[in-house]
């Protein structure tokens, strides 16, 4: 068989380097000195691979070449994403706060707020439903199909919305670049999704943590730089999107399985079932950012620093709960799918719960002593006069937390449609509170609102758990105690 192309191409790099060696000496000092190219050789290796799909004309033509069930990776890699992408929002408010100021930190943090909204939107609540569709009645042509849909309505969302708020040109500027960040974000997560499907989540948490360190890299130097946040957050912008074609796509076809062809009926069908998984979600995120739009109209933009910074050491708990019971979504589905072991079931879903419990007293305490003098630190801000906000806001997180992984539990059970009149109860709370609350006490009315409003949803989704369970467990037993 000829070689091809790409083959020669190798073969030539592989024999200059051999050469180099042999003139520094001796082969073993040739592998200690490509191995500073450890990495090198693995960026050489990947272009290698992308450059032979291009001249095949397929991604999915590759062979797989990482292995799938590595548990410990997934825990390894998908705590790294998580934790870079979770963590990106305060390193980068961190920096625009140390860089240009308050203010324009604020309005930074406002940009980013209404972007993770976008975000949510692009995802659709598909992420769950993917994961745990492991007969695949829907390809994965027809999960990108979906994603392409909601990713370019959720941009064009984001640019009907800044002409409604009559932005001027710089936060028009920042919140494009912000938001096609996000929605890439979003796109990023039905290829990473196809990953975790595949039982190879450690490789979507590869994904995720490249992109996340790639975008708070490239703003931090461009802001350093410019001291441009405008400049800043369209640089951020691009490198997601390279990160994106780079390595998410070609990674997400590269190992998995070829998929069939996308089918009209399944993407108007994932539209259709995921429209409560979808309303859900979007549904609790406005209700967690309404007291930021509230602040927006009525307090100046450094509030919206104060109020996220207090927020973040709460968002670890959240964080923290996702790095322990995602990787097991597809394991969960099993169990579930099996009724002798459901027993199994609720005992997890009571420990989860009680891990959320220990870890928001941990988070708590931590607070109390070292918390809030490292944010005084970090932001170059006096936090001191907020410490019994940021108490109020660690509860909060941990009731965030616990709520999160029930709504997960209940998309499990494909019972999601169930909740939403609760998500509508809670919206309206979510109104109500903040524009009586944060008119008459400030930032304090909007942190207590908040927390209320969080509370209230938790407490309205335990007695929705508890039902839906008994309701299964007649399903299965009709002749059993109603």
């Amino acid at each position: 068989m000829n070689p091809t192309p790409i083959d020669r191409i190798r073969a030539l790099r592989d024999a200059r380097a051999q050469a180099r060696a042999r003139a520094a000496g001796t082969g073993r000092r040739w592998r200690r000195a490509g191995s500073p190219s450890a990495l090198s050789r693995l960026v050489n290796a990947w272009w290698t691979r992308l450059l032979q799909s291009v001249y095949h004309g397929s991604l999915s033509a590759q062979e797989a070449e990482y292995t799938e069930h590595e548990t410990r990776r997934d825990y390894l890699w998908n705590t790294a994403g998580t934790a870079v992408w979770g963590f990106s929002f305060p390193l980068l408010t961190i920096v625009a706060t140390q860089l240009v100021g308050v203010e324009q930190a604020g309005m930074f943090s406002m940009a980013f707020v209404t972007g993770t909204l976008l975000m949510i939107a692009a995802g659709y609540g598909v992420r769950t439903y993917q994961v745990s569709d492991l007969d695949e009645r829907a390809s994965f042509a027809s999960y990108q199909v979906n994603r392409l849909v909601t990713g370019v309505a959720a941009l064009l969302i984001g640019i009907l919305y800044c002409a409604w708020r009559g932005y001027d040109a710089a936060m028009w500027a920042i919140c494009i670049g912000v938001y096609a960040y996000k929605v890439v974000d979003g796109a990023a997560d039905v290829f990473e999704g196809r990953l975790q499907q595949a039982d190879k989540l450690y490789l979507a948490g590869v994904s995720q943590t490249i992109r996340s360190a790639a975008v708070v890299a490239a703003f931090s130097v461009l802001l350093f730089i410019t001291r441009s946040l405008p400049v800043a957050s369209i640089g951020m912008a691009v490198v997601a999107v390279a990160s994106l074609v780079v390595i998410t796509l070609p990674l997400a076809h590269f190992e998995t399985e070829r998929s069939r062809a996308a089918s009209l009926a399944e993407v108007t069908g994932l539209l259709r079932q995921c429209a409560p998984l979808a309303a859900a979600l979007l549904l609790f995120n406005l209700i967690e950012s309404m007291p930021k739009f509230v602040m927006e109209g009525a307090l100046a933009y450094d509030n919206q620093l104060y109020f996220n910074a207090l927020y973040f050491p709460a968002q670890g708990i959240l964080l923290a709960g996702g790095f322990i019971y995602k990787p097991q979504l597809l394991r969960l589905a099993s169990i579930w799918g099996n009724p002798r072991r459901r027993r199994r079931f609720d005992l997890i879903v009571v420990a989860m719960l009680g891990v959320i419990v220990l870890f928001t007293g941990a988070v708590a305490l931590m607070m109390a002593s070292v918390g809030i003098p490292a944010m005084s630190f970090m932001y170059g801000l006096d936090f001191e006069r907020y410490r019994g906000l940021a108490l109020l806001m660690v509860a909060a997180g941990g009731i965030t937390a616990a709520i999160d992984f029930l709504y997960a539990i209940v998309t499990v059970l494909r019972r999601a449609g169930d909740v939403m009149k609760l998500y509508l109860v809670a919206f309206a709370a979510s109104i109500a509170a903040p524009l009586a609350l944060v008119n008459l006490m400030g930032l304090t009315g909007a942190v207590v609102s908040y927390l209320a409003t969080m509370a209230l949803l938790l407490v309205l989704l335990l007695i929705e758990y508890v039902r839906i369970r008994q309701a299964i467990t007649r399903e299965r037993n009709p002749f059993g105690p109603r």
